[in-house]
């Protein structure tokens, strides 16, 4: 059944809770500058996330846990400059929150009054509720983060499907909805079955979106560079690629070398 989607000017925590009531699916994409975003967010996108996979696709590094939060910052204010409709999503990083409820609290703050940001994520259930409960208290809107949690990589070991068996799935449910009751505005569920992550969109009021996690949740999240085809060396199931940019640039580009050093750019016309 088709619904018919809202004009919405401006996507606010308010306006995600409304969509999932009235059965339209929320997109929801990364960024982490300031042309990108422009791009996103005149595209038409709800949700622009300021993810820590920026330190994969921006820095080159390995897993998410070497980025700061001063470079969050610099990623989210560069994006929130850009942003007119969509909502954005900043994560708070590795070690910004895990170890104190009052360190993750002046972390959020900061990532509030830098940036300019809409809203925080950050990934765990009952082992960091006392940390999201005090961003909860300050006025802060939080996004929490299931499944598989990047930051907790080396404790996983692997980038593998969560939540398979029973006892683990028994948990993440209890963590969703632990995250609705203590005011989680939206949950991401990352990389676990299909099956069990409709379970827990239809268990909860809030927004569930999904990377990796089937199309029985009330959205969807993909890193941009991975939908369009700027990594090719990135190729999981859930990825649905949407144009083949690394193949064009880097055929564009070689075309330009080409040109320069055949002294065919720049032409008569493209000088003064």
């Amino acid at each position: 059944m088709s619904v018919a989607k809202k004009d919405y000017k401006r996507i606010t925590t308010k306006s995600l809770i409304e969509m999932k009531s009235n059965g339209e699916k929320i997109s929801m994409l990364t960024a982490y500058d300031f042309t990108m975003a422009k791009i996103v967010d005149t595209a038409g996108v709800d949700v622009i996330l300021v993810g820590d996979s920026a330190s994969n696709v921006m820095a080159g590094h390995e897993t998410t846990l070497p980025i700061t939060l001063d470079q969050m910052i610099y990623h989210a204010s560069s994006v929130v400059r850009a942003v007119e409709r969509a909502l954005v999503v900043v994560d708070l990083p590795f070690g910004s929150y895990q170890s104190d409820p009052k360190e993750a609290l002046r972390s959020a703050i900061r990532i509030m009054k830098e940036s300019g940001g809409h809203a925080v994520k950050l990934e765990g259930g009952k082992e960091i509720k006392e940390s999201i409960k005090k961003i909860l208290n300050a006025g802060i809107p939080v996004m929490g983060h299931l499944g598989l949690t990047p930051q907790s990589i080396y404790k996983f070991g692997t980038y593998s499907v969560r939540a398979k068996e029973e006892e683990e799935a028994e948990k993440l449910i209890e963590d969703a909805k632990l995250l609705e009751k203590i005011g989680c505005f939206g949950i991401v569920l990352e990389k676990i079955p299909a099956d069990l992550a409709q379970k827990v969109a239809e268990s909860i009021s809030i927004p569930v979106i999904g990377i990796g996690a089937g199309g029985g949740v009330d959205g969807q999240v993909l890193v941009i560079h991975d939908m369009l085809g700027m990594n090719n060396e990135f190729s999981p199931r859930f990825l649905r690629r949407y144009l083949d940019l690394y193949n064009q640039m880097t055929s564009a580009i070689g075309k330009y070398v080409t040109d320069v050093k055949s002294r065919d750019f720049p032409n008569a016309g493209e000088q003064y």
